[in-house]
């Protein structure tokens, strides 16, 4: 069984005010659950700051008539084989699609692959959803 470990923090009330505010809005329960999902958070995004291994989402809208872009997009995608494990094309309407590709791998190489599909000209949108294994998060 884990154990709990209790400590206190002293912070100013204003701060303390704002972040009950936040937790009520987010449906916490308390203040312990909202500072676990935080430090979670933050050790999340020390994963993919140092090279370890890691799962994330990268979402990409595009126009699917520009064949050249559709093209570069499956290259980009063939470069990093070993590290996607899948993708999902979504036809958002006559000209728009969106893509969701799913990683798992060295997080370098995560950055590299959103990179360089981010800086493919006719890309309308992209962002990335950063996640963990789970390994390195309690």
């Amino acid at each position: 069984m884990k154990s709990t470990v209790r400590f206190g923090v002293s912070i100013e009330e204003a701060l303390i005010k704002k972040f009950d505010k936040f937790i009520k809005e987010r449906n916490y329960k308390n203040r312990s659950e909202a500072i676990r999902d935080l430090m979670r958070e933050i050790l999340v995004k020390e994963e993919w700051e140092k090279t370890k291994i890691i799962t994330g989402g990268i979402a990409i809208v595009y126009d699917h008539h520009k064949k050249l872009l559709v093209n570069k997009i499956i290259d980009i995608q063939h470069e990093f084989h070993d590290l996607i494990i899948s993708s999902q094309h979504i036809h958002l309407d006559y000209n728009n699609c969106f893509e969701v590709i799913i990683v798992k791998g060295l997080s370098i190489k995560a950055r590299k692959l959103f990179n360089q599909l981010k800086s493919t000209k006719g890309v309308k949108h992209i962002d990335i959803l950063k996640s963990t294994t789970g390994k390195e998060v309690i």
